[in-house]
């Protein structure tokens, strides 16, 4: 023996459990393989401390038998890149097939069983040693069972196909509750639905369903057999469509006919954490598809958060008891299953519109709750830190046995073992501290799963300006038109809608127009009843629309053009993330797009910039962020058309606000092209421009080239330096400001040539008096008439502001095509003061504010107000200003302040 008796006891004294301790260290060293190192350095020299495994000894006893029974596994687990590191799957699988080889079915998965056995070891042993957040432990338990899932369903689907014959059709298996959600336990069931994509006949005699049936049983048979090696999962079906009383395996269609006909709340809570585990990956994504709609499609009423306090309470009477109320971490009061109940409860009320709360894990949902603002953030951190605290006690009483428990042991040696194991010094620490994170749950599950719909404010139709029209339209969207049958059930729905809906037309600046866009959407969407179902569901839903169809006539067109875009669009899952030219790429790659058929990008085009107006009509982005994932989406489309028409060895230059990364909607591309291929860039102006039933790609506009429209389309570099030093008119040069090199292989040369044509035209003597006579010519050719209403060419106007830092870019020679990063650089090399720089970007800011409202509207051109004041009136109320006079001095204010800038550094500043 090892050092004698004597060692053994020192160790063991030192633990939480000093006679489970011994006893395994004895019988492991008596079982220590002599080939292996000496078994005192293999403890006291163990990666991650003594202590830790130690640690592991004293709190779990079925990881100390693993020890004793395979030693090796522990000369496996002083391995640092073993112990000390997370796995994800691909290394998990890697580390299972090297070990098993082919025959991982063998002796009814003996390999599979074992590695099982060990990688729970393992993360234990992480765990217990702090190395492993609560995120890593339960993703990687997970893992552990999703791969046994797949490995014993891969083996199973194939020995049937051989033996039975193949069906014509997919199976899959779907995990719902923790392992759906990636945060499985040490002691997990795992609840599984089986799936077969459709019925049919492999004989006369035996039929898809039967084979699939036979096959759900194999595979529940085998993680069922108990094995020396181990046992792998429980696994429970009885979540499926009619529990226990239910065939194992149904197909597609039988689920949505089961769930859309009987399916209750506590099925939708289910169903919510659905994720596929095994089998087709298809045929599991298509399920949950299709069952979206019933996950996620009802209205926030008493009666629904009723029935899931209604579930709590039958769980605290009939499975916990009043004994153990306090002392169950899960399914207590304040316990694990209410906190998961709040976070359901919000995903069902308010999922079918935001796609990030349709999110199986708990708290990445809970983190969306806070995002959105749907929690106190204060709540959120309460519920947080609770989950996790409670998580890890839940842990603690599994990882002893890999029982499934969640109740605090009575024993007081018991409890203070588990308290220990926490860090806690004493057992009453620990329980007051659980008794405290549990007490401040419940009051956050009595207020949300109580809360109760608060009528909105009666909203007569003097919101509109023709209220006999408004008053008919209402009606018919209830009764229908002529002969057009509404069931009652849809009027009964309509009802509820309507003062909502009267709600947000009256927020609305045009609540007549908006009306009609909502109306004329309505009978282009067809299924009447479920789209007010699903809007009485989803007030956020509601409130995109009305606010969508107020903002942007040409956004409401195209969704009444194609209302399916609603859905696509907003349950993306990156719908709140901006999309760069690289992802926008990314995705174009995917459509399958070619030069003959460009239908794909257009319509990729069109689906992007509804997607954008709707983030803007939300205020989910601010115009800075507009205008670059509207520049980002145009150079995407720009590159890929190129590549796709074969013009890659022809050099594309952006100038303008495309150069700066900051178009507008409705903006065309102000480009150059160099080299000679004249052929490729005719064909990428038509193809750019073709319209087509998709609509185009984007406009190109090449006028800025050398002698403009008269000019070849494509110059070589020598000509552009040539004319850049010789005839180019002054405003010419300035525009080379915002000159961006976008593809092709002359890119740095034209802009080294570019540069120096532009840094010598900074340095002229009159270079103010030149920029403010352009300026004055853009007023006269391009003016309204009215200079009030010109907010784009008039005194104070945008161009007087862009015209004012390109100007002060020129002399100071600070090379920066965007705008806002140009005035940074200006202010820290001291050409404008702190204050000036706040001042121009406010003021600036606040007119692209307003030509982004204009422009987005019919998604065109605008450069001045319209002189209706109704139609001002309008865009004070779209870009938030209750008060027109308000938004009438803001206005006023800003032009004066550009202009008093311009006047003080061009117009009137010395040269």
């Amino acid at each position: 023996m090892v050092r004698g008796n004597r060692w053994i006891r020192e160790k063991a004294a030192t633990s939480l459990n000093p006679s489970q301790v011994e006893t395994t260290l004895v019988q492991l060293s008596e079982r220590w393989p002599a080939s292996a190192p000496p078994f005192v350095d293999v403890v006291e020299q163990f990666p991650m401390g003594e202590p830790s495994l130690l640690h592991l000894l004293a709190v779990s006893s079925i990881c100390a038998t693993r020890l004793v029974r395979n030693p090796e596994t522990l000369f496996w687990l002083r391995q640092p890149e073993v112990c000390l590191a997370s796995r994800g799957y691909a290394e998990m699988l890697n580390e299972l097939r090297s070990g098993a080889g082919d025959s991982i079915a063998a002796e009814n998965f003996a390999a599979l069983r074992f590695w099982k056995s060990r990688e729970m070891t393992r993360i234990a042993l992480r765990e217990l040693a702090s190395l492993a957040p609560l995120e890593e432990t339960t993703a990687e338990l997970s893992q552990i069972a999703e791969i046994c899932i797949r490995r014993v369903c891969e083996h199973w689907n194939a020995e049937f196909r051989k033996r039975y014959g193949s069906p014509d059709a997919e199976f899959a298996i779907l995990a719902l509750g923790k392992l759906g959600g990636a945060e499985l336990n040490h002691s997990s069931d795992v609840d599984l639905l089986f799936l077969y994509s459709e019925e049919g006949q492999l004989t006369p005699q035996f039929s898809y369903h039967e084979f699939f049936n036979r096959l759900g049983n194999k595979i529940l048979e085998t993680f069922s057999t108990r094995h020396p090696e181990g046992s792998l999962f429980r696994v429970d079906l009885r979540l499926r469509p009619e529990g226990s009383a239910g065939p194992l395996a149904r197909s597609l269609e039988s689920m949505e006919n089961y769930y859309a006909g009987f399916g209750e709340t506590w099925e939708r809570l289910a169903l919510i954490k659905a994720r596929g585990v095994g089998g087709s990956r298809e045929l599991a994504y298509e399920f949950l598809r299709q069952h979206q709609p019933f996950i996620y499609p009802k209205s926030p009423t008493p009666d629904l958060l009723d029935e899931i306090a209604n579930i709590k309470r039958r769980i605290e009477r009939d499975v916990v008891g009043p004994d153990k109320l306090e002392r169950d971490v899960k399914l207590g009061r304040g316990g694990i299953r209410e906190i998961e109940f709040i976070v359901q409860a919000l995903q069902l009320v308010h999922g079918a519109h935001h796609p990030f709360l349709q999110e199986a894990s708990m708290l990445k949902a809970l983190r969306a709750l806070r995002e959105l603002d749907l929690l106190p953030r204060g709540e959120v951190l309460t519920l947080d830190q609770t989950y996790r605290f409670l998580r890890r006690v839940e842990h603690r009483l599994q990882i002893e046995a890999e029982q499934q428990t969640h109740t605090l042991p009575q024993e007081p040696e018991s409890l203070q073992r588990l308290a220990g194991s926490l860090r806690f010094s004493s057992v009453q620490d620990f329980t007051a501290a659980l008794r405290e994170r549990m007490r401040a749950v419940r009051p956050i599950f009595q207020r949300i799963i109580s809360e109760r719909s608060v009528e909105p404010a009666k909203i007569g139709l003097e919101i509109f300006n023709d209220q006999k029209h408004a008053a008919k339209t209402l009606a018919d969207l209830a009764r229908g038109q002529g002969t057009f049958h509404i069931a009652p059930r849809t009027r009964q729905i309509f009802g509820k809608l309507r003062p909502v809906l009267l709600e947000w037309l009256a927020k609305a600046a045009d609540p007549n127009a908006t009306l009609n866009q909502f109306v004329r959407f309505v009978e282009a969407y067809g299924l009447r009843s479920l789209l007010f179902e699903l809007l009485v569901t989803n007030p956020k839903l509601l409130e995109l629309l009305v606010k969508t169809f107020d903002a942007s006539r040409f956004a409401g067109d195209l969704l009444i053009r194609h209302p399916q875009l609603l859905e696509e669009i907003t349950r993306d899952r990156a719908f709140y993330e901006p999309r760069s030219t690289g992802e926008n790429l990314r995705r174009l790659d995917s459509l399958g797009a070619n030069a003959g058929n460009l239908d794909p990008v257009r319509a990729y085009r069109r689906r992007q910039l509804l997607r954008i107006i709707l983030r803007d009509a939300l205020g989910l982005i601010n115009p800075v962020a507009v205008f670059n994932e509207l520049s980002d989406l145009a150079e995407a489309c720009l590159l890929f058309t190129t590549r796709l028409l074969g013009g890659e060895q022809m050099t594309i230059i952006a100038l303008g606000k495309f150069g700066g990364c900051e178009i507008s909607y409705g903006a065309d591309l102000d480009v150059l092209f160099v080299g000679d291929d004249v052929r490729s860039a005719q064909n990428l102006i038509v193809a750019m421009a073709q319209p087509t039933a998709e609509g185009n790609i984007w406009v190109l506009d090449a006028r800025l080239r050398p002698d403009g429209e008269k000019g070849p389309l494509v110059c070589s570099l020598e000509t552009y330096q040539s004319y850049y030093a010789g005839r180019a008119q002054p405003w010419e040069l300035q525009a080379l400001t915002r000159a961006r090199p976008v593809t092709g292989p002359l890119q740095s040369e034209f802009t080294e040539v570019a540069k120096n044509a532009w840094r010598d035209a900074g340095q002229h003597v009159d270079l103010r008096a030149r920029i403010d006579n352009m300026l004055e010519r853009i007023r006269r050719d391009r003016g309204s008439g009215s200079d009030f209403l010109d907010f784009k060419t008039g005194a104070g106007g945008i161009i007087e502001a862009e015209f004012l830092v390109q100007a002060l870019q020129m002399r100071e020679n600070i090379w920066e095509p965007n705008w806002e990063r140009a005035v940074d650089r200006l202010h820290e090399r001291g050409c404008l003061t702190e204050s000036e720089a706040a001042k121009l970007r406010n003021a600036y800011g606040f007119l692209r504010r307003c030509e982004g409202a204009l422009r987005r509207y019919d998604n065109k051109s605008v450069s001045a107000f319209s002189s209706d004041p109704n139609e001002q009136r309008k865009l004070a109320i779209r870009l938030g200003y209750e008060e027109f006079d308000v938004f009438r001095e803001r206005y006023v204010d800003a032009r004066e302040t550009l202009h008093a800038l311009y006047s003080g550094h061009v117009r009137d500043a010395p040269d």
